[in-house]
C-alpha cells in the first residue's frame, strides 16, 4: 500500500553520490544501479532507492522532488509555488502527480524551466512566504488560491476541503462560524485578484466543505453536483442500537439511503487500521452497516475510486443503487 511521508522522511529518503559510495558502492555500481532501476535519480546527485520511490504517493513522490530541489539550491532556496507548495503543506493532489517541480521567481526575471524546475514569474508578497522545516514555499492559503486557479476542480477542491477541514472541523463536527470565516478571508483574497482562473477559484471556494475526510469524498461532492443532485447532508450523525456513534459520508433523505467513499485505506493502510487486520476491519464494516440499517431502515451504497473517473461513470454507478437526481 503506498505511504504518504513528511519533509522529515523524504530528506531521509534521499542519498547522495558520496553517502553511496560510503555504503561501498563505485562510480560505475551507481550507475548500473540506476539504469538497472534500482536507484532512481531525481535531481542531479540526489538518489531515492526504486523500492522506496513506488512506495509513495504521487504527493509524496513529489515531495521528494521538492525537499531534493532545495537541497541543490543556495540558501536560502527557491519559493516552492502550487502543487510544489501543496505537497509541503501536506495537502492532497488528486490523481496529480507534477512533471515538475513548481517555484516562485522573486523578482524580474522571466519564467523559465530548467532541469525538471520550472520557475514561475508570479508576484509574491512575502506575507505569504512561509517555512515548513526550513524550506521556503507558498502560504496555505495563497497555495490553495493559487492550485483553485491553475489546476482542475478535482485537485483544486480537494486540497481547499482539506485546508478547510485543518481550520474550521473537529472530530466530524464543522464549525459553521469558522467555516463562514475561512470562506470570507479566502473569497477576499479572490475578489482582488484579476489573474487568470480566478472565476473557477472563486466557484472552489465558495463550494469547499471540511467536513470531507478524504480527496475522494470532495470528488464524489464534485460530481453530485455536476449530476444534477440537491447538495447532500454530509456526515450524518447515527446512533447504533449500543449507543456506538456513526458517522455517514453522504445521506440523501428523499431516498432514504445513506452513500459511502470507500477508500483502499481503511482495508490496506498499517496505520489506518491499527491493529485490525483487512478481514477484521471488513467484518468490522459489515457490523457497523448492519447496525445504521437497522436503526435507520435506510439502504447504503458504497463506491469507491474507480467510480470516481468522471462524472457519467459516478452517475451510472448510483442509478445502479436506485440513486438519482430529482427531475
Amino acid at each position: 500500500m503506498p505511504k504518504s511521508i513528511d519533509v522529515t522522511r523524504a530528506r531521509a529518503l534521499i542519498l547522495t553520490r558520496a553517502q553511496l559510495r560510503g555504503r561501498g558502492h563505485s562510480e560505475r555500481d551507481i550507475e548500473h544501479l540506476v539504469a538497472s532501476e534500482v536507484l532512481r535519480r531525481v535531481r542531479n546527485d540526489r538518489y531515492v532507492a526504486v523500492d522506496d520511490w513506488r512506495g509513495l504517493w504521487n504527493e509524496g513522490r513529489h515531495l521528494v522532488e521538492v525537499v531534493a530541489t532545495h537541497l541543490n539550491s543556495a540558501e536560502p532556496g527557491p519559493v516552492f509555488w502550487g502543487p510544489s507548495a501543496a505537497v509541503l503543506h501536506a495537502l492532497p493532489l488528486y490523481r496529480l502527480a507534477p512533471k515538475n517541480v513548481h517555484t516562485a521567481i522573486l523578482g524580474a526575471r522571466h519564467g523559465r524551466t530548467v532541469a525538471g524546475v520550472v520557475w514561475h514569474r508570479i508576484p509574491v508578497d512575502s506575507a505569504d512566504i512561509v517555512e515548513i522545516d526550513g524550506i521556503r514555499c507558498t502560504s496555505l492559503d495563497r497555495t490553495i488560491l493559487d492550485l483553485a486557479c491553475a489546476s482542475s476542480a478535482p485537485v483544486s477542491l480537494s486540497a481547499a476541503d482539506a485546508a478547510l477541514r485543518r481550520e474550521a472541523v473537529v472530530g466530524q463536527v464543522q464549525d459553521a462560524d469558522v467555516a463562514g470565516e475561512w470562506q470570507a478571508r479566502m473569497l477576499d483574497r479572490a475578489e482582488h485578484s484579476h489573474r487568470p482562473g480566478i472565476v473557477q477559484a472563486r466557484r472552489i471556494i465558495r463550494f469547499a466543505d471540511g467536513r470531507a475526510q478524504l480527496p475522494g469524498e470532495s470528488v464524489s461532492r464534485l460530481h453530485l453536483r455536476n449530476l444534477g443532485f440537491a447538495d447532500p447532508d454530509l456526515q450524518v450523525h447515527v446512533v447504533g442500537s449500543a449507543g456506538d456513534d456513526y458517522w455517514l459520508d453522504f445521506g440523501f433523505p428523499r431516498l432514504r439511503c445513506f452513500g459511502e467513499f470507500d477508500g483502499k485505506g481503511k482495508y490496506l493502510d498499517d496505520e489506518l487500521r491499527g491493529t485490525m487486520s483487512a478481514e477484521e476491519v471488513v467484518l468490522a464494516e459489515k457490523r457497523r452497516e448492519d447496525d445504521i440499517r437497522g436503526v435507520t431502515g435506510w439502504r447504503m451504497a458504497r463506491w469507491g475510486s474507480s467510480d470516481l473517473r468522471t462524472a457519467a461513470v459516478f452517475g451510472a454507478k448510483l442509478a445502479a443503487f436506485g440513486i438519482r437526481p430529482p427531475g
